[in-house]
């Protein structure tokens, strides 16, 4: 199971671009519908808790997944897994780029990357919107922290305990009985 893991995030390490938010969709496919390691809602609560930590979304998230599998060895395999393709993409174009960065062909694949990564992410939102944006609550949530995102110079950490305070607060709410004690 540990040679399992490291295979499955190096995998994932290796094939997907764009950092953490590219890497959801995969993510999806390979621990969610292939392996059955996580349940989706799984993934969307590991991701933001991931995305609220110090580090890599993607390390973050693999440490998870491998302690849930097979506790701390198994995080501690998943994250060298995940982390090791890039690891080795980069020593290798940082030996090369510097010769080939002004190339007019280098600088084109470059734009066509920054699109491709662009389209990850945005399937990435849609998939996370299905379970993370669920009702009225969920959805004024959003929009608060998509506009304060958006016009304000607000810090994500910032962001991110406000929208888990209202998480909370929501919650609370709907779980308090009626004053009445439910009597009618």
């Amino acid at each position: 199971m540990y040679f399992k893991l490291l295979l499955t995030f190096s995998y994932i390490g290796a094939f997907t671009f764009g950092g953490g938010y590219a890497m959801l969709p995969m993510l999806q496919k390979e621990l969610v519908e292939k392996r059955k390691w996580i349940t989706e809602s799984e993934v969307t609560d590991l991701f933001s808790i991931a995305q609220c930590l110090p580090g890599i979304i993607a390390v973050n998230t693999a440490v998870f997944v491998g302690h849930k599998q097979k506790g701390a060895l198994g995080g501690v395999m998943a994250a060298i897994g995940v982390a090791l393709p890039s690891v080795l993409i980069v020593l290798v174009i940082a030996a090369f780029l510097t010769r080939f960065a002004d190339n007019p062909m280098v600088q084109s694949a470059f734009v066509g990357l920054r699109v491709c990564v662009s389209v990850l992410i945005i399937n990435a939102v849609i998939k996370l919107r299905k379970n993370a944006i669920v009702d009225v609550p969920t959805v004024i949530i959003f929009l608060v922290v998509f506009l304060l995102a958006s016009f304000t110079s607000l810090h994500i950490a910032i962001l991110i305990a406000l929208a888990g305070l209202c998480g909370v607060v929501v919650s609370t709410l709907k779980k308090k009985p009626p004053a009445d004690g439910g009597a009618k």
